[in-house]
């Protein structure tokens, strides 16, 4: 739907784009948001029998919806900011790593062959990564 579609006359339409940006287009995100929670997290999967499990379950993926979203606004720059749940899982968390440890800190070797590399690096940077 377009600004103009809203408009029936040229002095209201203005207040008409306004609405159309404000009211239409945030009922579009939340809608996204909530077909994010059901598509990328399955917070509609509630298969135990016992009720506290399964509020268990929705509050836990409540948690890392919100953790996504950090994750999200972490990656405002680039080619996953504006990305679905679904697509960060699969590009940023979706890896095999190479870790090796020791007392003092944690190294994650990334693929040779990663396509995201850079982006997953900038992101890990942001959050205070340390390049080995």
């Amino acid at each position: 739907m377009e600004a103009n579609d809203c408009t029936n006359n040229s002095r209201g339409s203005a207040q008409s784009h306004l609405l159309y940006e404000r009211v239409y287009c945030g009922r579009a995100e939340v809608e996204n948001r909530i077909k994010e929670l059901h598509h990328g997290l399955e917070i509609d999967r509630t298969s135990c029998s016992s009720f506290l499990a399964n509020q268990l379950r929705v509050l836990l993926t409540a948690a890392a919806y919100v953790l996504m979203q950090e994750l999200r606004l972490i990656a405002h720059r680039g080619e996953c900011a504006r990305a679905q749940v679904s697509t960060l899982r699969d590009r940023l968390l979706k890896l095999g790593v190479w870790v090796e440890r020791s007392v003092r800190r944690v190294v994650l070797h990334l693929p040779a062959r990663f396509p995201y590399r850079t982006a997953w690096l900038r992101i890990a940077r942001s959050v205070g990564a340390v390049p080995a």
